[in-house]
């Protein structure tokens, strides 16, 4: 039987990520990861598809995303029995309008950056208890809507700061199936509490987020009695260069030095060759390398076990221009090779 500890759901028999795709644009494409992806596109606004805009064009990468998982996955929309999905467009409107052509049952989620390892947790809870069969979880970003919605328009041609990180045109989405499956096991989930250490700078989204991804941390740690060098990797996602060196002096003065620390911001781009200031992010971001990169070095073993976070800051351009701080939070996904 599962049970709770402090924030965590161990699982007693593990649900499996049976299957998952990855997808991308065309800064993804010439980064580091570009060969893991399962699909790329050089079209971010999807013109050949009839999209009319960037936030019908984030959509369909959703889309695009979603048929390979399901292909990959030997099913149909149809045979989905349960969906989570959100994305960082105002009320998920990305992923209602993917929503009506997949036509499964469907529970909106908003956790903006954190929203795939918001979603696994909770596809897990339903795989892993038999509440649900066959589970999807996806998210994503779009560079130019997510620009028009919490910065300013592309033609306005800001400067972006240092400390600033570029929003993925990227998107992840993952089938959970119950432990008799076959697939990377979901050992456990971590569901992370809002944190708010009073940071003002938009133009700065890991040191707002920092401290959500270090207090999920030491409250599984505390929960399972394990230490960061149980795992291959310790992942989070999107801190970026900035919130990555904040967390790393955070977990030393904690007792808990992570030396073998990874950040999906840091994975998914060459920030020396792409100009993207402190990295990647975006609900897309986290998804994405998880989906091409750290699922498929658990199931060829290159990792045997490993701790996945997605971390997202809860602000609106609302709240930001009304002078509010910006809260953060963030979920862990502990994750193993499947079993011989």
């Amino acid at each position: 039987m599962s049970i709770r500890r402090d924030d965590t759901v161990l699982f007693a028999k593990p649900p499996v990520i049976a299957a998952w795709a990855a997808a991308g644009g065309k800064k993804e494409g010439e980064g580091p990861l570009a060969s893991c992806f399962d699909y790329l596109t050089d079209d971010a606004a999807f013109e050949d598809d009839g999209a009319g805009n960037w936030e019908q064009a984030e959509s369909t990468l959703q889309q695009k995303c979603i048929a390979v998982c399901l292909r990959k996955g030997s099913i149909s929309g149809k045979e989905v029995d349960l969906t989570f999905a959100g994305d960082l467009q105002a009320q998920c409107t990305a992923s209602n309008y993917t929503m009506r052509t997949l036509g499964t049952p469907y529970a909106g989620l908003y956790g903006a950056c954190s929203t795939m390892a918001e979603g696994l947790c909770l596809a897990a809870c339903f795989a892993g208890t038999g509440l649900a069969q066959r589970v999807m979880a996806f998210t994503s970003s779009h560079f130019c809507a997510a620009e028009r919605q919490f910065r300013t328009p592309l033609e306005y041609g800001g400067k972006r700061t240092p400390t600033a990180q570029w929003t993925a045109t990227a998107a992840g989405a993952c089938l959970l199936r119950g432990p008799d499956c076959r697939g990377v096991q979901v050992l456990s989930v971590t569901f992370g509490r809002v944190q708010d250490y009073a940071v003002h700078d938009i133009n700065n989204m890991g040191a707002a987020m920092m401290p959500a991804a270090a207090s999920t941390l030491l409250r599984y740690f505390r929960a399972t009695g394990t230490q960061p060098d149980d795992f291959d990797a310790v992942l989070t996602g999107d801190l970026g260069a900035v919130g990555s060196d904040l967390l790393k002096e955070q977990m030393v003065k904690e007792g808990l030095p992570l030396h073998n620390h990874l950040d999906c911001g840091c994975l998914l781009y060459d920030a020396a060759a792409q100009d993207v200031q402190a990295g990647a992010s975006g609900a897309g971001c986290s998804a994405a390398v998880l989906c091409a990169h750290v699922l498929p070095n658990l199931l060829q073993r290159k990792w045997k076990r490993v701790l996945f976070l997605s971390t997202g800051a809860l602000m609106s351009q609302t709240t930001f221009l009304q002078g509010e701080s910006i809260p953060g939070i963030a979920h862990a996904v502990e994750l193993a090779a499947p079993q011989e």
